[in-house]
Formats: structure tokens, C-alpha cells, sequence
């Protein structure tokens, strides 16, 4: 019975983030079929972000009507959303309609905010249900949970999304021998499968989510449920309180499994760590500036700093990243380092492998060491250390305010949700009002040696 629940409630974890992390996985392909091309990211960034409307409204309800919500209803209304809207984008995924003179991914973005939605109303609404179970089925909820991005990272590994080649083709009338002229351009080999199966894949893991948690709704409540064998709140939801309607929210695989499982095993302090009035406003700085980077900047520009280096490294670098997170989070649950001196070097270390990414978005479409094996190597593992280190920093730094007090955490909470709006906010217009970032064919662009 214990290996049952177990395997549950890892597959009901699989089920809050899947979707989200699907999407940034397969953009690759994505990018090269939708009319908005390399600007599309900066779009995904600014509607997950307004997909916090479903946890905010779910809090106001806590607080206006307590009691009065259930979660296992709200949990089977979104998770029948996902599922739904899995398939829906599986077969509209590509269709467009013209909206102010220019053709728009209408449908794409419609089916993506209500996705955005169950991945980010599960952060208020997963956990407290999980809580009626014992602390240690908590754990296996985690590992589900970073499955959601381990997953479609190795499926569209699998995919071989990426692979393309350089070909001439001829730009004049009449045939080729008469003074037509030729160019080369990038053909995109087919995949092993096409987006349409990715998306069904997603929607059958949002099944499998779903049907777990119809199985754990029905068990019988003969648990030992005793306030010490419960993970607190504030502890399962390390800088995102359940209180908190700003979650982290954004991207690539943006929670962090490991996160409540780091600050479960160790037992609460009898009194909240003393810390100065230059500490904490270092501390919330580093929240502030690590979600902000890695949940609304970084990601709008993931295609500019990449792409240019050919579509396998693009496709390389969203698939590894989605990775780095989970690994980070369970590096952190051995290796805990809570020196504010560390994390500040760590915080430096993560913002200069950002600054690569950026200057490299930069000077697309002709980035450095363009057309080298050792340029590609290089974006692929910032992307991947980028995304690791920051990863890293947001554990300790919401396992350091775990340990000072509940409100701690609905301030770093905020202080999340702050950042990630503000950078991508301020990425939009950058990337699709003023011309800051070139897109460029790989094959085509001619770039000084």
C-alpha cells in the first residue's frame, strides 16, 4: 500500500509544472513555424506571468471565504483544464488569424495562458492537499514534480529537435544555367516525431496526474496525520508561501522540487536567525535580482543568444536548462550553504554566465565563435550553469527566511513574483518594439570573420 501511494503521489507531482516545461523544451521547433519566429519567448514570459491571476484568486478566497473553497475540486477543475488544453494544442498549436494587419499565433497564446494557469494555481492548491498525507509521501511528491521538466527535456532530446542542414537554392527565373542566382539557406530536417505527438505526450502525462490524483482522493484518510508528521506551509512552499499569491512562476521549469524537501529534514530553530538590516536587504536583493534574470529577462532573449548558433544549440540549451534546475534543487537538499558571502559569489557567478547569454542576444545574429564547435559548447553550458547556479541561490536563500519566520517567506515570495514581472515586463518592448535583437538564418547571414 505504501509503494502505491508512493508512485501516486510522484505522478500526481508530474502534473504541476509539465505543461509549462513542455512548452519551453519545444520551442525550437516551434519557433520556426509561428509568425512571431525568435520573439516568441518574450511573449510565453509575459503570459505566465499574468497567469498568476488563478493563485491570486484562489488566496482571495482563502482569506475572504476560509473555508469555503475545496481543493480537491479546484485541483480536478485544473488539472481537467490541462488535460484539455494539452490536446487542444496538439492540433491548433499552429493555426493563426491576423490581428491588427499581422498574422498572430492567437491560438497559441490563448491555450498557453490557460495552461500557465494550472501550472501556476497547482503552487496553492497541490501542496495543501498533499498535506494530508504523511511528510515523507511530501518527498515523493517532489521527485514527480521535477519530472515535470526532466521529462520533456529528454522526450524532445529524443525528438532530435535541432537537426538541419545547409542548401543552396536558386533566386532567379528560368533554369539554373541561366544566370539564375543561388543562396544558401537552412533546411530543418524532420524530427523523429512531430510537435503535434509532443503535445499529445503532455496531454497524456496531464491524464496520468489526473488519474493519480483521483486515486489519492479516494484513499482512506488511516494516516497518522500529527502536526510533526506534517511539512509545515511555510516549508512546503520554500519562497512561495501558500499564502502567497505570487509563486514562482515562470519559464523553463521554474519551481524547484527540492526546495521543501532541503528545509523538511532539518528541524525547526526554537528562535528566528538574527539577521541585520543590510542583511536582509541583500538577502530580498538577491531574490528580487535571481528571478528577474532567470524568469522574465534571460528566457525572452533564450532564442536570440542561442539560435544564431545553429538550431541544435538552441534546442540543446532549452532542454539541458530545464534540467539544471531539479539538480540544483537536489544538490542542494546534501550540500547546504547558507553564508551570505557564498551565495553572493554563487549570485555574481550565475549573473556573468546571464551576462554571456545577453551580450550574445546582443550581437545576434553573429555572436561569437559562430560556425565553431567551441562557440556552441560554450552558449549551451552558460544556458546550463546560468540556470544551475541561480537554481541554487533560490533554495538557500528561501531555506534562510524558512528559518526566520512564516511572514519572511510571504515576503520572498512577493519579492519573487516582483522581479520575474519587472524583467518581463521590461523585455518586451526590447525585443519586439525596438530592434535591439537580430534574428538571422544560420546558413544565410553573412558575418564578419
Amino acid at each position: 500500500m505504501a509503494l502505491l501511494v508512493h508512485l501516486l503521489a510522484c505522478a500526481f507531482g508530474l502534473g504541476s509544472w509539465v505543461a509549462v516545461n513542455g512548452l519551453w523544451v519545444e520551442l525550437p521547433l516551434v519557433v520556426n513555424t509561428l509568425p512571431e519566429g525568435w520573439d516568441l519567448p518574450s511573449y510565453l514570459t509575459v503570459i505566465v506571468q499574468l497567469a498568476n491571476v488563478g493563485p491570486l484568486l484562489v488566496t482571495l478566497m482563502h482569506r475572504l471565504r476560509p473555508g469555503r473553497l475545496k481543493e480537491p475540486v479546484i485541483i480536478y477543475c485544473i488539472l481537467s483544464i490541462g488535460v484539455l488544453s494539452c490536446v487542444l494544442l496538439a492540433f491548433f498549436w499552429d493555426k493563426t488569424t491576423v490581428v491588427a494587419g499581422a498574422r498572430r499565433s492567437t491560438a497559441f497564446f490563448v491555450i498557453t495562458f490557460f495552461l500557465s494557469l494550472v501550472d501556476c494555481t497547482s503552487s496553492v492548491t497541490f501542496l495543501p492537499f498533499m498535506m494530508q498525507l504523511p511528510a515523507n509521501y511530501i518527498t515523493t511528491y517532489f521527485i514527480g514534480e521535477g519530472l515535470s521538466g526532466f521529462i520533456p527535456g529528454v522526450v524532445a532530446l529524443a525528438q532530435s529537435v535541432g537537426v538541419a542542414k545547409c542548401v543552396n537554392s536558386s533566386q532567379g527565373a528560368g533554369n539554373h544555367t541561366d544566370g539564375g542566382s543561388w543562396s544558401p539557406h537552412t533546411e530543418y530536417l524532420p524530427p523523429n516525431f512531430s510537435t503535434q505527438v509532443f503535445f499529445v505526450l503532455l496531454a497524456a502525462m496531464m491524464c496520468v496526474s489526473l488519474a493519480a490524483f483521483a486515486a489519492l482522493n479516494r484513499l482512506p484518510r488511516t494516516f497518522d496525520l500529527s502536526t510533526e508528521n506534517l511539512v509545515p506551509d511555510a516549508v512546503a512552499s520554500v519562497c512561495s508561501g501558500l499564502e502567497n499569491p505570487g509563486a514562482e512562476t515562470a519559464g523553463e521549469g521554474v519551481k524547484c522540487p527540492g526546495e521543501a524537501v532541503a528545509a523538511a529534514r532539518r528541524e525547526p530553530l526554537s528562535a528566528s536567525p538574527k539577521h541585520s538590516v543590510y542583511q536582509l536587504t541583500f538577502i530580498y536583493f538577491m531574490v528580487v535580482w535571481v528571478n528577474c534574470a532567470t524568469n522574465g529577462v534571460l528566457p525572452s532573449v533564450q532564442t536570440y543568444s542561442s539560435k544564431s548558433y545553429g538550431n541544435l544549440a538552441y534546442h540543446l540549451s532549452a532542454a539541458l536548462a530545464s534540467v539544471a534546475n531539479p539538480v540544483a534543487c537536489t544538490i542542494a537538499m546534501f550540500f547546504q550553504n547558507r553564508s551570505l558571502a557564498f551565495l553572493g559569489v554563487m549570485t555574481a557567478l550565475g549573473t556573468g554566465f546571464g551576462s554571456y547569454n545577453m551580450a550574445m542576444a546582443a550581437m545576434s545574429p553573429c555572436p561569437l565563435l559562430q560556425g565553431s564547435v567551441a562557440g556552441e559548447m560554450i552558449i549551451v553550458l552558460s544556458w546550463l550553469f546560468f540556470t544551475g547556479t541561480l537554481s541554487y541561490v533560490k533554495v538557500m536563500v528561501g531555506v534562510i527566511l524558512r528559518d526566520r519566520s512564516h511572514s519572511a517567506l510571504v515576503w520572498c515570495g512577493a519579492a519573487a513574483q516582483v522581479g520575474s514581472l519587472v524583467g518581463s515586463l521590461a523585455m518586451f518592448p526590447l525585443v519586439n518594439v525596438y530592434p535591439l535583437f537580430k534574428s538571422g538564418d544560420f546558413c544565410s547571414t553573412r558575418c564578419p570573420s
